[in-house]
């Protein structure tokens, strides 16, 4: 640990502080350049933009701009670290936009005394931004935020927190039900931990098919009885039952999924799941069980992590840059349910096909493909663009044409 703490701060300091730097797109290096830049050649754009606001898309950026933006009350697994000390995330959330999707971003670390304001600081800085992504913000509050900005805002609005994460989790569990035997409607799915990501995930794989999915928090199993379920949980929660706690609710389990704390699913729960049973255990750094554990407990399992280190790592890379790119690429003016479910299917189509040899190269591998081990794409494999980011654009133009037919 002490190694990696010297090399992080190293990395970050050195050759100069921090990630990101605005390189301009546009010579100027004339005099004849000058006048183009500023004065007086920039207010030519300037009075087109005031004519018709949609030019800002031809004349400015903002059609592959995003601002990653937080109040840092949930940075990473670390907690409520301030706006402030956030920025070294929001600045790698910048590099993995650019360097995956090709993708601008400012980071913007907000100091909101009230959810109130930091709602209004993203509704009136919006006209820069082509998509804002919401980064690191604690629920519940996360969950009127990105509602009441979406309804607000005429650009993608998006918690990668929650959808990204979700979107993963549903690409994932798709191949690795298929892997196991089971399937998506059929399984009997638990999850530990009900917050932003646990919330998210659940609802999207009900979207997707899933029928019976069991919540479980700190306070137990949610289920309609108890009273201090909210508006982004109650559609989850379970008739009640003799059934309250985590232990009550995981014999026969085909599916274990972990938003939770470290070391939260012990061997003694994993042994009552359901033969050949999937757990993505995806608490940060420290999953709900290690890997080694799990499979000296059961030689039947198929297990994911957040960790890069362990097979099957549930990664957000995977799902946000492309999100943003065919969304932009679509001129969409929200990242709906649909753009999600078929980015899901994308990645998971794409874990399924040959992994190329630059990939491998890349993780030092002589061979890799769909299976226990394998259940979704690497981030550095190139085709994410092109397969992911094409298919959400594809759902978004759909959307769209549908409701240019229906304003007929």
């Amino acid at each position: 640990m002490d190694d990696l703490k010297k090399r992080a701060l190293d990395y970050h300091e050195f050759p100069k502080p921090g990630k990101l730097s605005v390189v301009s797109s546009k010579p100027c290096v004339t005099q004849d350049d000058l006048s183009l830049t500023y004065t007086p050649g920039v207010a030519v754009p300037v009075r087109e933009i005031n004519r018709d606001p949609a030019l800002a898309y031809k004349y400015t950026n903002k059609g592959n701009l995003v601002a990653v933006i937080t109040d840092g009350t949930a940075v990473l697994g670390l907690g409520n670290m301030g706006p402030l000390a956030s920025k070294p995330v929001m600045e790698g959330k910048a590099v993995l936009f650019k360097h995956f999707a090709g993708i601008d971003v400012f980071d913007i670390e907000v100091n909101a005394p009230t959810i109130e304001a930091f709602i209004e600081t993203v509704v009136n800085i919006a006209p820069t931004f082509g998509g804002i992504n919401l980064e690191d913000i604690a629920a519940p509050h996360c969950f009127r935020i990105e509602k009441e900005l979406r309804a607000r805002l005429d650009i993608p609005v998006f918690h990668d927190d929650q959808h990204g994460t979700a979107v993963i989790v549903a690409a994932a569990l798709s191949n690795a039900l298929e892997l196991q035997g089971k399937t998506l409607p059929t399984a009997k799915i638990v999850f530990l931990g009900a917050g932003a990501a646990g919330c998210s995930c659940a609802r999207l794989l009900k979207l997707m098919g899933a029928t019976n999915i069991t919540m479980v928090d700190k306070s137990g199993v949610l289920d309609t009885s108890r009273s201090d379920l909210h508006d982004n949980n109650r559609h989850l929660a379970v008739a009640p039952s003799d059934a309250k706690t985590l232990a009550d609710v995981m014999p026969n389990a085909d599916v274990f999924i972990g938003v939770s704390a470290a070391n939260a699913l012990s061997p003694e729960l994993l042994k009552l799941m359901a033969p050949k049973p999937v757990v993505f255990a995806l608490a940060n750094p420290d999953p709900e069980i290690l890997p080694s554990l799990a499979h000296a407990v059961r030689d039947d399992i198929l297990m994911a992590t957040g960790r890069s280190d362990f097979p099957n790592q549930v990664n957000n890379a995977l799902c946000f840059p492309y999100l943003f790119r065919g969304a932009l690429d679509a001129k969409a003016k929200q990242i709906t349910d649909e753009m999600q479910i078929a980015a899901a299917h994308a990645l998971a189509a794409l874990a399924r096909e040959p992994v190329p040899e630059d990939v491998l190269a890349a993780y030092n591998l002589k061979s890799l493909s769909f299976g226990k081990d394998y259940i979704i794409p690497k981030p550095f494999d190139k085709r994410l663009l092109s397969r992911v980011s094409g298919a959400v654009a594809d759902a978004a133009r759909l959307q769209q044409d549908k409701l240019a037919r229906l304003a007929k």
